[in-house]
């Protein structure tokens, strides 16, 4: 079991995604709405795993992401996006996030993916 945080800018997004976690037996320790929430979160909560949204707006997720490698190089991030550009995808794994995973996802997948990172 991971605790995790959740950002995203949908509140949709981020509740389809909180139960998909939960269900998989892991603990959502702090959900952000804003790549500010998500920082401040971060520094405070200290999750094993951060679930963040490449698309948001204000800071955007590779922001966000480029803030908690530089507070954490050993954090565990996987990059989420609506967005099927190889070069976001690129550009998120050289910045510093473990994984990144395109939406829609399926549940399993998901938890899975989750899965994985948590062991390397």
């Amino acid at each position: 079991m991971a605790k995790i945080l959740i950002v995203d800018d949908s509140a949709f997004a981020r509740n389809n995604l909180r139960m998909i976690v939960e269900n998989g037996g892991h603990e959502i320790i702090g959900l952000a709405e804003d790549g500010e929430q998500a920082l401040s979160l971060f520094k405070s909560l200290g999750p094993e795993l951060v679930m963040l949204d490449y698309l948001m707006e204000g800071m955007s997720g590779m922001e966000v992401l480029k803030e908690i490698i530089q507070h954490d190089p050993d954090a565990k991030v996987i990059m989420v996006s609506g967005l099927g550009d190889s070069t976001v995808e690129e550009e998120a794994l050289e910045a510093g996030a473990r994984t990144f995973v395109r939406k829609p996802y399926a549940q399993t997948n998901i938890l899975k993916i989750i899965d994985h990172v948590m062991e390397n």
